[in-house]
């Protein structure tokens, strides 16, 4: 997790919906054939349908909201579903709010 690359991702109002949403996944996305929302994740394809963009786009979003550390992605089937990475959250608030 570079500053670099968490202030790039946090610097998208898509990017940070998507991280809202996340936050408490069943308020935002119906239940899913494959996967828990909660355990699992949310299906990429619900969320480039609620950020009403192409599948391709969203997944730009979600790899660089993953190489920043804040979410992680889960295989099942051939879907990948998504979660926040709270570990890593945590750790940059601490990191963010040292520096003042």
């Amino acid at each position: 997790m570079t500053p670099n690359r968490v202030f790039r991702a946090l610097a998208n109002e898509n990017r940070m919906r998507i991280l809202s949403w996340l936050k408490n996944p069943r308020d935002h996305f119906p239940p899913q054939k494959d996967g828990d929302l909660v355990r699992d994740g949310v299906c990429g394809l619900l969320i480039a349908r609620k950020l009403r963009v192409s599948h391709p786009t969203a997944s730009v979003h979600l790899k660089i909201l993953a190489a920043a550390g804040l979410i992680r992605g889960k295989r099942i089937k051939q879907w990948t579903f998504y979660k926040r990475n709270e570990a890593q959250i945590a750790a940059l608030k601490r990191s963010v709010l040292s520096e003042f």
